[in-house]
């Protein structure tokens, strides 16, 4: 991704920050034969360099082993605040999209073995292609959120929040425990089971009831 892709992928959002929350579905745990989180969920940020608009190309990168897909609900922050309330949180919200926060795998166990931080094999530049924001209705329950991934036309991942270890709105509690949330930032909500590796040339498509869709292609 060139450098004038990414800050025009900034100005698409004009987010300040990307919070990533991992370890948040159950399945998605055991089929990386990883451990629950000893904590209320695992955290960790993207650069704004690493979103990518829909229809946009995602270069990715090369000669770092397996890179994989992880689709997610994702929530933008529109009213700030520090040390939130989850019965409050609805309030905080100002529009929810999908996403997909690419991994490189093999970089992330090598990492995850050496005890290091994993933000070289999630924080990358176009790790995080994400869809356009849709508001919540007074319908909208955060608990029953539905959506998929389709690779080259199959369907490789499929999300339900109530399957969600840590819901939404506790999402919004926890995180802004530590970090006073701004208008704007991002919360990638954790991905469902499903992942796996993907490759130049394929087309990616999120969907979702009730959800902006988004597509892109692979370069």
């Amino acid at each position: 991704m060139t450098a004038s892709r990414q800050a025009d992928a900034f100005a698409y959002r004009g987010t300040p920050r990307i919070f990533c929350i991992g370890r948040n579905y159950a399945k998605h745990i055991e089929e990386l034969n990883n451990t629950l989180p000893g904590a209320e969920c695992v955290i960790f940020m993207k650069p704004a360099s690493s979103l990518v608009a829909p229809n946009e190309a995602i270069r990715l990168p090369v000669g770092v082993g397996a890179i994989h897909h992880e689709a997610e609900l994702v929530v933008e922050i529109g009213l700030g605040g520090r040390d939130i309330r989850p019965e409050a949180a609805r309030e905080h919200i100002r529009g929810l999209g999908l996403g997909l926060d690419l991994t490189l795998r093999d970089v992330q166990t090598e990492l995850k073995n050496s005890g290091e931080p994993w933000e070289r094999a999630k924080a990358f530049d176009a790790s995080a292609p994400l869809g356009p924001m849709v508001s919540l209705t007074e319908n909208t329950d955060l608990s029953d959120l539905h959506f998929e991934l389709a690779v080259d036309g199959e369907v490789r991942q499929s999300g339900h929040t109530a399957h969600m270890l840590v819901g939404v709105a506790d999402l919004i509690a926890v995180v802004s425990r530590t970090w006073a949330l701004m208008p704007g930032d991002l919360i990638f909500t954790g991905t469902p089971e499903g992942v796996g590796p993907v490759q130049p040339g394929q087309h990616l498509k999120l969907s979702g009831p009730g959800l902006a869709g988004a597509e892109w292609t692979l370069a």
